[in-house]
């Protein structure tokens, strides 16, 4: 779980595990090549059109189960939703991509962690 973020980022639900992670799999499982990309948003629809209960951060956790165990193996994602890869330069763009907004998370925690340090109750 992220502090702070409790709510959105516990660990998989009973329900989650075994009603909605089997029908993602089953779903991403299609989506092969950008142009079958699918975003967060429109999961979220689709299944709760289906009558499914889930949220956006809860299809991200989802997501990163999924990932996190290879159960759609070469699963990525961008501004355009998730997909399966079909080369190689696909997954080295994503990599950059993290990379790029590990870098930036990380400039944010240093200026957190400097205004931690210089805080004055005096003020």
């Amino acid at each position: 779980m992220i502090t702070t973020f409790e709510e959105q980022t516990h660990p998989l639900t009973e329900y989650e595990q075994q009603v909605l992670l089997p029908i993602m799999v089953n779903g991403l499982k299609k989506k092969i090549g950008v142009q079958n990309c699918i975003t967060n948003p429109q999961m979220c629809k689709a299944m709760k059109n289906h009558g499914y209960e889930v949220n956006e951060p809860r299809i991200r956790k989802i997501v990163f189960h999924i990932r996190n165990n290879n159960l759609v193996p070469n699963l990525i994602a961008s501004s355009k939703g998730y997909w399966i890869a079909t080369d190689k330069k696909e997954i080295e763009t994503w990599v950059l991509s993290l990379q790029s907004r590990i870098d930036a998370m990380n400039e944010t925690l240093d200026y957190a962690k400097r205004t931690l340090n210089n805080f004055n109750h005096d003020r």
